[in-house]
């Protein structure tokens, strides 16, 4: 697969522009421990190579003051985790679906995104337009299982994680709702699992590949950002969304040493689930 130069470019310009990130080493820890070991998808059991949580500490006071994390932390609690449930949204998840819109649509990471959205055609200038574009690509209900009534959304999936039949879990590719998982102890880190070229990730790595369980399942291998801001991710998830009418749509691009395909699935109008897979990291101190 070819490297997608254009979109690099964009992201890398995004990335420079995530002041919210949080820093490594500073505004969270992490510990990374042992590297798991191989589990087939839809296991129950994996070898446990990290006695401790994968975070060790994160900045509360962050979360809670910045506006883009404090919106995106209550819209967590507001999912329901079990597709095939059927979703209610009150007027009150409504109010906070567009207060997260609103903070996020302040950020230089998402005026950068509608720029270059407005520039390809693909959204309209005028701000509200854009907002509820968002609002129906990320918060439409729509139905996953035949013959259920609407229970499942984009932001769901991507940010808070489904579980399938109890046999799979879908999702939970955040970095956030991982370690709120991991505090209420309900998410176990297995370990790291390694990519190519580089045997061990390192600490401080903002994008890496993990195994956990969650709810009695084991997601084998599941990559994830860590210390992004969501804008940051919802505008990566967008553009590619928005370029392609494809089922799935998969963009090679570098950010930062990171050499990433960002998956991007459609249902119908709606995203279905995006993700990040690392591919290699060229930190070379480790060699």
């Amino acid at each position: 697969m070819e490297l997608n130069h254009e979109l690099s470019k964009l992201f890398n310009e995004l990335w420079d522009a995530d002041v919210n990130r949080f820093v490594p080493g500073k505004d969270y820890t992490i510990d990374l421990q042992e590297k798991a070991g191989f589990v087939q998808q839809g296991s129950s059991v994996a070898r446990d190579s990290a006695s401790e949580s994968l975070f060790r500490y994160v900045n509360e006071e962050r979360l809670k003051s910045i506006k883009t994390f404090a919106a995106f932390v209550s819209l967590l609690d507001n999912y329901e985790t079990s597709t095939g449930v059927a979703e209610v949204i009150t007027p009150q998840e409504m109010a906070e679906n567009n207060c997260f819109l609103d903070a996020i649509l302040e950020t230089e990471v998402m005026k950068l995104t509608h720029q270059y959205l407005v520039r390809k055609n693909w959204s309209k200038p005028s701000l509200n337009d854009f907002k509820s574009q968002l609002y129906d690509i990320w918060f439409q209900l729509y139905t996953r299982e035949k013959g259920k009534g609407p229970d499942s959304c984009g932001f769901e999936h991507v940010f808070v994680g489904e579980t399938k039949h109890g046999k799979e879990i879908l999702g939970l590719h955040n970095w956030v709702q991982f370690y709120r998982q991991e505090k209420h102890k309900q998410i176990d880190y297995k370990g790291y699992v390694a990519r190519r070229e580089k045997s061990r990730p390192d600490e401080d790595d903002q994008v890496l590949s993990l195994q956990f369980s969650w709810k009695g399942l084991v997601k084998p291998v599941g990559s994830t950002f860590i210390g992004v801001s969501p804008e940051f991710e919802f505008a990566l998830y967008t553009i590619i969304f928005l370029q392609s009418q494809e089922k799935v749509t998969r963009e090679m691009v570098r950010i930062e040493e990171y050499e990433l395909q960002i998956v991007v699935y459609r249902h119908g109008k709606y995203i279905g689930t995006a993700y990040p897979v690392l591919l290699s990291s060229n930190n070379e101190d480790l060699y």
